[in-house]
C-alpha cells in the first residue's frame, strides 16, 4: 500500500512510518507532498497531515492515533506514543525525559539526509532501538552467575 505524508518528515512521521512498517503494513511505500498541499495521491493513505483520519486527535500525535485505529495494544508502543506526544505536540507537563532527545535526534536526521525516504530509512534504526530499550526495561532479562 502507498502511504502519503507532508514532505520535511520529524519525529512524529518518523515513528509512524516505523510502526507502519513494523505493525500495520510490511510493503509499505511512503511519498511525499509539499507542506500545506492536499494532493494525496489516489489510492494513496494520508497520515499525519491536518483533517485526515489518521492525524492528530484530541490533543494526540498521529502516532497514537495508528495505534487506536489498528488496535495496536503493545505496552512499548503505547509508550513511545507518549514520548512522540511531548515530542511532537504541546504539552503542560512533561514526563518522558527521552522525549526531547529523540526529538533533536529525528531532527539532526531529517537535516543529514538527502530526502525525506532516506531519512525514513534511518530514523528507523532509531525507533528499533528505542523499542528494544523500552521493552528491556518493561520486562528485564533475568541475569545468570556466571
Amino acid at each position: 500500500m502507498k502511504w502519503v505524508c507532508w514532505e520535511g518528515v520529524g519525529v512524529d512521521r518518523m515513528g509512524c512510518a516505523w510502526l507502519i512498517r513494523k505493525h500495520i503494513d510490511p510493503k509499505a511505500r511512503f511519498a511525499f507532498i509539499p507542506v500545506g498541499s492536499k494532493d494525496f495521491l489516489k489510492g494513496a493513505e494520508p497520515f499525519d497531515i491536518p483533517g485526515v483520519r489518521l492525524s492528530h486527535h484530541r490533543g494526540h500525535c498521529t502516532f497514537h492515533t495508528l495505534l487506536a485505529e489498528y488496535q495496536l495494544d503493545d505496552p512499548v508502543l503505547k509508550r513511545i506514543a507518549r514520548i512522540i506526544d511531548e515530542a511532537d505536540t504541546v504539552q503542560e507537563v512533561c514526563v518522558e525525559p527521552a522525549a526531547a532527545g529523540l526529538d533533536l535526534i529525528c531532527e539532526g536526521i531529517r537535516k543529514t539526509s538527502p530526502d525525506d525516504q532516506t531519512a525514513l530509512d534511518r530514523g528507523a534504526m532509531i525507533y528499533d532501538a528505542l523499542y528494544a530499550q523500552l521493552a528491556f526495561e518493561l520486562h528485564p532479562k533475568e541475569e545468570t552467575e556466571p
